[in-house]
């Protein structure tokens, strides 16, 4: 059994989504587990409609552009033969209207996942229909049928133990149907039957998910790049790709923010010895990357970019030095508020870290520290990460630049310059 996942990228148009079929065409030799995002930017187009339902605001020309533009793919897709399909786009988008007219007060977090998750529901219903217009014979199964998790909404937890017993039984009633079954990524669902997510982009980690319950051969990811380049082609032009990495190097690439591997996608893998691979949607034949268990692989130097960060600089207002107990005060609050610390660095008497702009968490944070703490914010700075780095590397990142934060490793440097 082998198990692809497709991005919103590879399913962003009727073009895209004719490939996809090519692409899984051709593996119909074994059974197949095929997980799929949102189309395009149909998540940023959600959470858009959430936000602006709470800011108590219109969001009826959102909803129907989220129609129009799932309706234009279905009729460029199926012709004559659209109806079926378009009737059950406006039956899953219903879902979103009743999400929306539910009594207010109920938790945002709670809200965003029962509405964004929708996005995953109209992009899997649609590629299996095109399946079986194509004579491809396809099960869909609904991934909160298959991966349970508890109810931290848009970051929620998997249930390891029920989440197997499900998908096994699922999956393989669906397989005595079809050899092919298309389902969601992102998404579970808690004990009580309400929709979870898994954290932003996180369809990668769905697909290691399965692939561990199932105890699949392989995962593929396919993607618009010939697989794990060193640097974001966007911030560097030589990059060079990477053809093996092992599942440790992928972690730590994942976790400092490369956009290719989500960082909860290799633990699972990892622990069953499946290889990870991740392909090119364009160049089906390229062979991309392989991510496994070998640790005897040349070394190639990784460079990851996070623009538009902020520096964080937290310092008790009685001067004492910074203790344990100021660490968890300080973690707890950001935990509470949902800031990840890109990175951070702490002196006797201040703790500095590197986050995301996002200008509502940060007027929250220092809401909740100012009695306690000076907090100081230096915007427009960038993270930049690199693994197996040398001097002359860092000298290149940081010429002409300000060097606010230097955190080092023997195999990693995080600096933070402006």
């Amino acid at each position: 059994m082998r198990v692809f996942k497709f991005g919103g990228a590879s399913v962003r148009d009727a073009e895209s989504v004719k490939n996809v079929h090519n692409i899984i065409s051709k593996y119909t030799d074994k059974p197949l587990v095929v997980v799929v995002s949102a189309m395009g930017k149909t998540t940023n187009k959600f959470e858009n409609l959430v936000n602006t339902h709470f800011l108590k605001q219109p969001t009826t020309e959102i909803l129907e552009d989220l129609r129009t533009c799932h309706g234009d793919i279905v009729k460029e897709l199926f012709g004559d033969a659209a109806k079926p399909v378009l009737e059950d786009i406006d039956n899953t988008l219903v879902e979103v209207e009743w999400a929306l007219d539910d009594p207010e007060g109920l938790d945002r977090h709670f809200q965003y996942d029962q509405i964004v998750s929708i996005g995953e529901m109209l992009s899997t219903k649609i590629i299996s229909a095109y399946l079986k217009h194509q004579g491809l014979s396809n099960e869909w199964v609904d991934a909160r049928d298959l991966i349970r998790t508890d109810n931290n909404y848009q970051d929620a937890k998997i249930e390891w133990d029920t989440t197997k017993e499900m998908t096994n039984a699922r999956i393989s009633q669906a397989l005595k149907k079809a050899n092919v079954v298309v389902t969601q990524g992102f998404i579970g669902g808690t004990s009580e039957n309400f929709t979870t997510t898994l954290g932003r982009e996180g369809s990668d980690f769905t697909a290691a998910i399965l692939a561990h319950c199932l105890g699949a051969e392989s995962v593929t990811i396919w993607k618009d790049v010939p697989g794990v380049l060193n640097a974001d082609p966007k911030f560097y032009e030589d990059t060079v790709l990477i053809p093996e990495m092992s599942y440790f190097d992928a972690m730590e690439l994942a976790y400092f923010g490369t956009s290719v591997i989500h960082p909860k996608t290799i633990k699972p893998l990892q622990n069953s010895n499946i290889p990870l691979y991740v392909r090119s949607f364009v160049d089906h034949d390229s062979p991309g990357t392989v991510v496994s268990n070998r640790n005897d692989l040349k070394i190639v130097p990784s460079f990851i970019v996070k623009p538009d960060q902020v520096l964080v600089s937290i310092t008790p207002k009685d001067y004492s030095f910074v203790t344990e107990t100021h660490f968890t005060n300080i973690y707890t609050v950001l935990s509470a508020i949902r800031m990840k610390a890109n990175c951070a660095q702490n002196s006797a008497v201040n703790f500095s870290f590197s986050t995301n702009n996002d200008p509502e968490k940060l007027k929250e944070l220092e809401q909740r520290l100012s009695d306690e703490y000076h907090l100081t914010f230096i915007e427009g700075a960038e993270l930049v990460t690199v693994r197996y780095y040398d001097e002359d590397t860092i000298s290149r990142i940081t010429k002409g630049k300000n060097l606010l934060l230097d955190h080092r490793t023997p195999t990693s440097a995080q600096l933070v310059v402006k």
